[in-house]
């Protein structure tokens, strides 16, 4: 059995929006609303990537937004989020490229699926922890 290198169990639920600097601009406003969902999707598989953040170059919007991830065997993406899910603009950081045709997955899961096979057996084996751990505590 593979083990992961971090126990999502494990993980924080406080992500910090709050004190973060680059939320303050949009108090008040509808703007906020992919940023947040953006860095909701980064929190979410963070622990099965090598490197995954929203993007502070390219411009956020209330329907869209950037999130740079670079998988375990090293390849890097920027993905673009919208309403319509999230897919490839990029084969690196902070780049789109009107070119790239690729296709939108609904969740981001399917999307890394798609991409890293690493990311698939990490995400895989902590379901599995997961699951057991589960068991163990129905049992107990």
């Amino acid at each position: 059995r593979m083990e992961t290198d971090c126990n999502p169990m494990e993980l924080p639920n406080t992500t910090g929006f709050e004190e973060d600097s680059d939320y303050r601009d949009f108090e008040g406003t509808d703007v906020k609303d992919m940023r947040l969902e953006a860095e909701a999707v980064v929190n979410d598989v963070l622990f099965a990537v090598s490197n995954m953040f929203v993007s502070k170059t390219l411009p956020c919007a209330e329907d869209v937004a950037y999130i740079n991830v670079e998988t375990r065997e090293r390849n890097r993406y920027c993905l673009e989020l919208t309403e319509a899910g999230l897919r490839v603009v990029a084969y690196d950081f902070d780049q789109t490229d009107d070119r790239l045709q690729t296709p939108y997955h609904e969740t981001v899961y399917s999307l890394l699926d798609s991409l890293s096979p690493a990311y698939r057996e990490v995400f895989g084996n902590a379901l599995l922890q997961r699951l057991e751990a589960l068991k163990k505590e129905s049992q107990s």
